[in-house]
């Protein structure tokens, strides 16, 4: 844990409560798990959401023609079948008044896919945090927290370091950063409205039968085909929440570490006032712990909510970020390519009436690797319709030689 020099307060200044927040460094936490195994249903939810029509993950034909005789998950649904989309382990510790944004997520996966019956048990622990002082919040805490997901049979599907940022609502509100800089909502043309669907279907038809690269045939500098999502709207951004499967009513129970004295596994981190939940209540009424209807995730879909918690407009999430950023590359890898490492830095979100433009280009080649693969490093930035950049990614991809 740290505390940046520029986050010392200065006389008068308001600062983060921690007390709650130290004791619990470098320990393991609980949370949700998952009942049931995946399901093709689950799966195919999954791509709907994200925008991802790689027929790998939905039409069955396709997959039984396929060297996995059937359809498969793609990498990115071990977030959708984590609880709370991976950020568990970066939101430790109560801090009143507060609320919590994604600021980032590191993935490394190990070569285990997931399969239609497969089920995720994950491990979790709070890894370190951070203070800074920031325009959109003031003091604000920036927490880091890892989770580690096994399949059914233990093998290591995947791990990951999550970083949320958590801040003061009412400075968040005060200083209304993201009021002030956005400007009307788009509107888009019909014209403009062709263009981004050709854009969308030039993307999906570049790779659609999932004819990897060639280590050999690629070159440092080659740039990858363009993507397009959008425009993100209430209904896009339903949709996903929907997808993430601990959002469905009943599908998950409490677990906690053995040994671990308070284990963090459902307490109120400090929700600003209504956006917490109700858990005693939902065990009658699971309503009130569904988080577009209350809790903490209400702002990504109503104007007024997302105003209340310093937002402009309604927002995307910072899970479905990083997971398409995921699929993008993986849909360029190919049916025998692989992305074993991802690293993504979140810097600001989609707000509703946006498009997301995704642009990668190859930045170095390693026909050796600690992973034991060649590998191809690729730099990748997600940028809105006024160049305003959301999310810079440096991924490792598997390429076959």
């Amino acid at each position: 844990m740290s505390t940046d020099k520029s986050a010392t307060p200065q006389s008068g200044e308001v600062e983060l409560d921690l007390s709650d927040v130290d004791p619990r460094v470098g320990l393991p936490i609980g949370g949700g798990q998952l009942w049931d195994p995946c399901s093709k249903s689950d799966i195919r939810r999954w791509v709907m959401a994200m925008d991802y029509p790689n027929p790998l993950h939905w039409d069955e034909e396709f997959g039984r023609e396929s060297k996995h005789g059937s359809i498969v998950a793609p990498q990115s649904i071990a977030i959708a079948l984590d609880y709370g989309h991976g950020a568990a382990p970066a939101c430790v510790g109560r801090i009143p008044g507060s609320h919590l944004i994604f600021g980032g997520e590191e993935w490394w996966f190990y070569g285990t896919p997931v399969r239609p019956g497969d089920q995720l048990f994950q491990e979790r622990r709070f890894h370190d945090y951070k203070v800074a002082q920031t325009k959109f919040a003031g003091p604000t805490l920036f927490q880091r927290g890892d989770t580690t997901h096994r399949n059914q049979h233990g093998a290591l599907v995947a791990r990951e370091r999550s970083t949320s940022i958590r801040y003061l609502v009412s400075e968040a509100a005060e200083r209304g950063m993201y009021e002030n800089q956005l400007g009307e909502m788009k509107r888009w043309t019909d014209a403009e409205l062709d263009e981004i669907g050709r854009q969308r279907t030039e993307w999906m038809m570049s790779n659609r039968l999932g004819v990897s690269p060639r280590f050999d045939e690629v070159k440092v500098g080659d740039t990858l085909p363009r993507r397009v999502i959008g425009p993100h709207s209430v209904a896009t951004f339903t949709t996903e929440y929907r997808a993430f499967l601990f959002n469905i009513w009943g599908t998950f129970g409490w677990v906690a570490p053995e040994g671990v004295e308070d284990p963090w596994v459902y307490q109120d981190p400090g929700w600003t006032e209504g956006f917490g939940f109700d858990e005693e209540g939902a065990k009658i009424d699971p309503r009130l712990r569904d988080g577009l209807y209350v809790g903490p995730s209400r702002g990504h879909i109503d104007e007024d909510k997302a105003g209340k918690v310093g937002m402009a407009r309604a927002y995307g999430y910072g899970a479905t970020m990083g997971a398409w950023c995921t699929d993008f590359l993986a849909f360029w890898a190919g049916n025998d390519g692989f992305v074993r490492h991802i690293k993504s830095d979140f810097r600001g979100p989609a707000f509703e009436g946006d498009v997301t433009y995704f642009d990668a280009e190859i930045t170095d080649k390693r026909a050796q690797s600690e992973w034991g693969v060649p590998l191809v490093e690729v730099k990748l930035t997600l940028a809105n319709q006024d160049g305003g950049v959301l999310v810079k990614s440096t991924a490792e991809v598997e390429l076959p030689l």
